[in-house]
Parts: C-alpha cells; sequence; structure tokens
C-alpha cells in the first residue's frame, strides 16, 4: 500500500494550491481520507477528512478556505485550498486506514500515511 502526497509549493500569501493524495497498490473507495499537516515546531494537525460516502469535516482554521473531495475512478483524493496564509505553512500529509467515516479524525491512528508534500505561503 503506497499513498503519494503531491502538490504543494510556494505561494504567495491569498493565493491557492490542490494537493493530491494517489493511492496504489489499496483501493480508496471504502475508506476515508484524511490529511493532516505540520508545521515546524508544532504538533501535527488534522485538517481536513472525506468519509467513504463523501462527508467531509475540517478543521476550524481552515474552514471556508479548505475542501477536500476525491474521485474514486481515479484512487485519489483532493485538498484545495485557498486564502492561504502564513499560519498554512506546514507539510501536509494524506492518511488512510479501514475507518469509514470521520468522527475523531485527528486523533485515531493510521497504518497508511503519503510521504508528505511541502507547503510554503510567504511573499
Amino acid at each position: 500500500v503506497q499513498l503519494q502526497a503531491s502538490g504543494g509549493g510556494l505561494v504567495q500569501p491569498g493565493g491557492s494550491l490542490k494537493l493530491s493524495c494517489a493511492s496504489s497498490g489499496f483501493s480508496l473507495d471504502s475508506y476515508a481520507i484524511v490529511w493532516f499537516r505540520q508545521a515546524p515546531g508544532k504538533n501535527r494537525e488534522g485538517v481536513s477528512c472525506i468519509s467513504s460516502d463523501g462527508g467531509t469535516k475540517y478543521a476550524d482554521s481552515v474552514k471556508g478556505r479548505f475542501t477536500v473531495s476525491r474521485y474514486n475512478a481515479k484512487n485519489t483524493a483532493y485538498l484545495l485550498m485557498k486564502s492561504l496564509n502564513a499560519e498554512d505553512t506546514a507539510v501536509y500529509y494524506c492518511a488512510t486506514d479501514r475507518y469509514y467515516d470521520c468522527s475523531g479524525y485527528g486523533s485515531r491512528s493510521y497504518n497508511y500515511w503519503g510521504q508528505g508534500t511541502l507547503v510554503t505561503v510567504s511573499s
């Protein structure tokens, strides 16, 4: 099972980025997909989750700015990030395991992680 997160980069404040999380060797269709981030010197934070049936949850810090989605035919999940600010600078990871919903997504344990993609918001 491999998850590959991509799409990070340098973006100016107020800008947008779209991250992708692609799976190989593991079908994501039936499971929730979660996005985490870890900023320098800070604990890892659960950012967003999309359940197997498309339900979504967001951390308060990103609500209204980030949108999580999934395209099961491509075995891929996405995180569209808008109105980015410096506090969004972090390494972003996707994760999954045999969970179907998003209850307590930020505190569950996950066996499958992407390698992380760096998002830097700076002028």
